[in-house]
C-alpha cells in the first residue's frame, strides 16, 4: 500500500499501525515529500522495526500525483502484483480494505473505495464539501463519459497489469485530479473498474491538503480532457461518414 505524506507526523504511526493490524501480510510504502514536521523521521523509525514498512524520501512537495507515481514505480520494480493507495490521515479506514480485496478477487482490475455508491457514506463533512465532491464527480462522469461515481476517491487497489498498461511516464496531473486521470486511463484501456462502498471519515488531526487552487486545477484539467474527447469523437464520426 502506497501512502503519500506531507506533514502527517500526528497521523503516520497511527495509520500504519492500523494498516499492519488489518493486513498483517501486506507491505507499506510511505512516500514523504520532505515534510518539515518530522513525518519522514517517524516513518523511518517504523521501518527500522518492521520489514513490511519502507520509506521513500522526496526532497520537495511536488504534489499528490508525483508522490504516487514514484511509489507505484518502486512497487512495480519490487514485483508486487497488487498495488494500493490510501491517505495517511485516517479518512480511509484500513479495517475496510478487505472490501477492496474481495472485489479484486472477484475479477476487478481497479477497485475504488467509493463514498457515492449505495452503502457508501461520509462522516464529519460539511454539506458544502459534500456538494462540491458530488458535483465534481458528476461533472467528470458526464464530461469524460466514465461510469464511475467517485472518480476522485483515493482508496484504491490496482492490479500491476493496469499500472503497466496506462503508461505512468505520461501522467502529468499532480494534484487530486490525478485520481480521475488514472481511473479514466484505466477505463480507456479496457480494464474493469469496480466501486465498493466505504465509510469515509474526515481527518481529526492535522490540516487538509484540499484548497481552492487544487479544486480549480481539477476542474480545468477535466474540462480540457473532456473537450479533447469530444473532438476525437467528432473526427471519428466524420471519418466514418466520409469512408
Amino acid at each position: 500500500m502506497v501512502i503519500p505524506t506531507y506533514n502527517e507526523a500526528s497521523n503516520i504511526e497511527w495509520i500504519v499501525g492500523r494498516l499492519r493490524t488489518a493486513e498483517p501480510d501486506g507491505h507499506v510504502l510511505v512516500v514523504d515529500d520532505g515534510s518539515p514536521d518530522g513525518t519522514g523521521k517517524i516513518a523511518d523509525e517504523l521501518a527500522a522495526h518492521d520489514d513490511h514498512v519502507q520509506v521513500l524520501h522526496r526532497t520537495e512537495k511536488a504534489g499528490l500525483g508525483a508522490a504516487y507515481l514514484h511509489g507505484f514505480s518502486v512497487a512495480l520494480e519490487r514485483g508486487f502484483d497488487v498495488i494500493g493507495e490510501m491517505d495517511a490521515d485516517g479518512s480511509h479506514q484500513p479495517e475496510q480494505l478487505h472490501r477492496l480485496r474481495e472485489a479484486l478477487a472477484d475479477g476487478a482490475d481497479l477497485v475504488i473505495g467509493s463514498r457515492w455508491v449505495p452503502g457508501g457514506s461520509i462522516v464529519n463533512w460539511p454539506k458544502s464539501r459534500e456538494l462540491l465532491s458530488r458535483g465534481g464527480n458528476l461533472y467528470a462522469r458526464i464530461l469524460l463519459g466514465m461510469p464511475v461515481r467517485d472518480a476522485t476517491a483515493g482508496y484504491r487497489l490496482f492490479r500491476r497489469e493496469v499500472l503497466e498498461a496506462i503508461d505512468l511516464s505520461s501522467v502529468q496531473s499532480a494534484g487530486y485530479v490525478f485520481q480521475t486521470d488514472l481511473a479514466h486511463r484505466t477505463l480507456r484501456h479496457g480494464f474493469r473498474v469496480v466501486e465498493v462502498p466505504i465509510e469515509f471519515v474526515e481527518r481529526e488531526r492535522g490540516d487538509s491538503k484540499m484548497s481552492g487552487q487544487v479544486a480549480s486545477e481539477s476542474l480545468r484539467r477535466i474540462t480540457l480532457w473532456g473537450l479533447a474527447e469530444r473532438r476525437a469523437q467528432l473526427r471519428r464520426l466524420v471519418g466514418r461518414r466520409s469512408a
